[in-house]
């Protein structure tokens, strides 16, 4: 692929996730798209919840991104971890 086509595709790519309220997460292992709450939800305005109060108060997600799926690439394996550690 060309250098300038590749370009083009990352910045729409970028332009995408902006407005479609994704968060990327890319290392050499994976790619993982995530929601994130939107600014405009009449019901948390952007912070993603609210608190519920009473004895052991918690943070109850709000519809707007915890109802929508993660994705998740799996690129390279990870590595395996030593059963015992070195000392």
């Amino acid at each position: 692929m060309p250098e300038r086509a590749r370009t083009a595709v990352l910045a729409a790519a970028a332009a995408v996730l902006k407005t479609g309220r994704w968060r990327l997460h890319a290392n050499r292992h994976r790619f993982e798209l995530t929601p994130r709450p939107r600014r405009s939800c009449p019901d948390c305005r952007g912070a993603g919840g609210w608190w519920v109060g009473g004895a052991n108060p918690e943070m109850e997600a709000c519809d707007c991104w915890a109802g929508r799926r993660e994705l998740r690439i799996r690129l390279l394996p990870l590595p395996a971890r030593p059963d015992e550690l070195p000392f």
